[in-house]
């Protein structure tokens, strides 16, 4: 069986996972290219007009997928930590893709709790059953791919540069590189470093989160908000730039936070949708380079 796998949202934080689940169980996964104008048009073309740039990716990546596979994962991720929830689109995922497309290979439906290891195996035993009758063979590739998960950490930390910036955003906006503009090799022409705010211990984030007025509901918001207090505390940074996507309600409202209370520091927004263009990214990461050259900031400078 050819299992389809969109390069779209979480796909870069939980690639490892799927990946050896499917190939664990035999089965030969089909990724699609990393996104382009091509796939970007695509999604457009089909999707609402009113969702984000990221779903609007992911369904381009659909697109791209959708003759070649006998199987498509779009995964309902529900929950990925306790007590605190993420997108709502990613929970209707899958009735948003087959609403909008047409001429689709069958679509898995099933939630995903990567909070709860018994409730992930609800969703490994469903899907893996589409591919194979053996129960034992669905265990074993599942512990496999919970193995390589948890072994899998790609965060972004540059302590060669000068000046480092905590560059804030979900997961497909920092690692999607059409998506970005290539933010991250913008910023090191300019003699930035980067480090990304998922590199930062769960442990450590709990505690920081503790200063504000109450528990974020947003799984996201206690990423952002954490890894800024912690790194602005420890004089490890020297600005934030938040990577966001027009129309995201949970960005607007980790914005205004970070915004109030992390003023110590210069902060970039950085807007995406697809009418982003190279050049307006370039003017303003440009002038923002500058700013940090001369702001209060430059004792915080750490040469390495």
């Amino acid at each position: 069986m050819k299992v389809g796998l969109p390069k779209g949202l979480l796909y870069y934080r939980y690639h490892p996972f799927f990946k050896t689940f499917f190939e664990e169980l035999g089965a030969e996964l089909i990724t699609s290219e990393d996104t382009n104008k091509k796939v970007m048009d695509a999604g457009i073309r089909c999707c609402t007009s009113e969702a984000c740039l990221p779903i609007k990716i992911f369904h381009g990546h659909v697109d791209a997928l959708k003759n070649q596979c006998d199987l498509m994962v779009v995964p309902r991720i529900m929950k990925v930590s306790n007590n605190e929830y993420i997108c709502p689109h990613l929970c209707s995922l899958p009735e948003m893709v087959v609403h909008s497309m047409d001429h689709l290979p069958p679509v898995t439906y099933q939630s995903l709790y990567f909070n709860s290891q018994k409730q992930l195996f609800h969703w490994a035993k469903d899907v893996g059953k589409l591919i194979t009758p053996k129960r034992s063979a669905i265990e074993i590739a599942f512990n496999h791919a919970l193995d390589r998960q948890a072994n899998y950490k790609r965060t972004i930390d540059q302590s060669q540069y000068s000046y480092k910036i905590l560059l804030v955003g979900h997961d497909y906006n920092l690692y999607d590189k059409y998506v970005n503009m290539n933010i991250i090799r913008k910023l090191n022409d300019l003699n930035l470093g980067v480090i990304s705010s998922d590199s930062i211990g769960n442990g450590i984030l709990n505690k920081y989160i503790k200063k504000l007025p109450r528990k974020p509901f947003w799984y996201y918001y206690r990423q952002a908000y954490g890894s800024a207090a912690f790194l602005i505390e420890k004089g490890e940074i020297d600005g934030i730039i938040f990577i966001s996507c027009f129309s995201c309600g949970i960005d607007a409202v980790i914005t205004e936070a970070i915004k109030d209370d992390m003023s110590s520091l210069p902060l970039l927004l950085v807007k995406l949708d697809e009418h982003s263009g190279d050049a307006g990214l370039d003017t303003r990461l440009e002038a923002f380079s500058d700013m940090l050259a001369r702001s209060n900031t430059h004792h915080k400078k750490r040469r390495i």
